[in-house]
């Protein structure tokens, strides 16, 4: 049977480095924590193993990862992360493009960017902007495009609270699966008669079951105990309802994980009020967008919760909320950490282990420590005040 294989943050694939590819400081600790397996993706998919060997590389054996800046703060995000990279040695090496639907001129063809994260296997990416109105009038966005060519159907959020991050529940470790190729982003929208706008939501046995394979074996790997469906069945007969009827049947294949069923608008107060009761969520489409956003509230807002999304063969790593945050672009004053734990969660994805540890470590005893925080977190630091003071917390 194959597993999932990763950090306590995201899943995995296996990846095999030599010597050529670490600097020696960290070769015992890769050698320690270097693990075999694959990610099973669930019933009609192949699993897949992303070795070391094939993911590009350059003839100095530094990993090559896409790198996508995105719209808003992004590329002051992705620019800490680069800076961080750059001061611990870290041996990646990035491949970057341009990609924006609010600036299509300047943006590089979908074709080329899917190429690379194709090719790379990995990709680090800002939050792309989504207009409310197409200006070509097509239904589908950027974000959908890039999702559906590379078939990233789960979508993995963290929630977990921080050290010294004030909020008003504590000790909040939740982790949500989204399935985000189906659903109410199908971009299926017409007009039927003038005034009267049918919106079609498409929800699929196949990628029902696959998603509920994937938040099972998720469940078992981090050893979490209990997985619940998020859902509104009552409602959507149908649609809702062949979800949670895979969920219901892939409970019974793990019966050491305990399984519950929750309507969504009740899930939403139970997250406000009660965080500490859930373990690992698996939903729709639209759900999970609301649920991982509410969510992120709880522990200190978009810019400390990171997420990735996965298909079989590549990894993407994103915030896990979703927002651009144009009002601060070129102020200095967002907060990198969310960016950061996401390339942290990267480097363990292709088992550099020593330097995610690395990283997280400075972002915590930055945290703790308290003297450098950004506005958002209470403080009056900037976006270089902090990515500095990561710098300075690297051993």
């Amino acid at each position: 049977m194959h597993t999932l294989v990763g950090n306590p943050v995201q899943a995995t694939a296996t990846t095999t480095l030599t010597t050529k590819d670490v600097p020696r400081r960290s070769l015992a600790m890769s050698r320690r924590n270097r693990l075999g397996g694959s990610q099973h993706i669930g019933k009609g998919l192949h699993t897949t193993s992303v070795k070391a060997d094939k993911n590009e590389k350059n003839k100095e054996g530094r990993i090559k990862c896409t790198l996508i800046p995105g719209d808003g703060v992004g590329p002051e995000l992705v620019y800490s992360v680069q800076e961080v990279f750059k001061a611990a040695g870290i041996p990646v090496e990035f491949e970057s493009y341009f990609f924006s639907e609010v600036n299509p001129t300047l943006s590089a063809p979908l074709e080329d960017v899917v190429g690379s994260i194709a090719r790379n296997k990995i990709c680090i990416k800002g939050i792309l902007a989504t207009p409310d109105f197409s200006h070509t009038g097509e239904l589908q966005t950027l974000n959908m495009k890039l999702r559906n060519a590379l078939d990233l159907y789960a979508n993995v959020v963290h929630v977990k609270s921080l050290p010294n991050v004030k909020c008003r529940h504590h000790d909040v470790d939740c982790i949500i699966i989204r399935e985000q190729t189906e659903g109410e982003y199908s971009a299926l929208e017409h007009e039927s008669v003038p005034g009267v706008v049918e919106c079609l939501k498409i929800i699929t046995a196949a990628k029902s079951e696959r998603i509920a394979k994937f938040a099972f074996d998720y469940a078992v790997k981090m050893r979490r105990k209990k997985v619940t469906a998020v859902h509104k069945a009552n409602i959507m007969k149908l649609g809702d309802g062949l979800f949670l009827r895979s969920c219901e049947e892939m409970a019974k294949l793990y019966p050491r994980i305990q399984f519950e069923k929750m309507i969504v608008d009740n899930c939403t107060m139970q997250m406000v009020s009660n965080p500490n009761q859930f373990d690992v969520m698996v939903t729709p489409n639209l759900y999970g967008n609301i649920v991982d956003n509410l969510a992120s509230g709880l522990v200190g807002g978009a810019g400390v919760v990171a997420g990735a999304s996965y298909s079989a063969d590549c990894a993407v790593f994103e915030q896990g909320a979703r927002h651009i945050f144009s009002g601060a672009v070129g102020k200095n004053i967002a907060n990198p950490t969310a960016m950061l734990l996401c390339s942290a969660n990267l480097l363990a994805h292709v088992n550099l282990h020593s330097y995610s540890k690395m990283i997280k470590n400075a972002i915590n005893k930055v945290l703790k420590d308290g003297k450098v925080r950004t506005k958002d977190l209470g403080g009056q630091s900037t976006t270089k005040d902090f990515t500095y003071a990561v710098i300075h917390c690297l051993t």
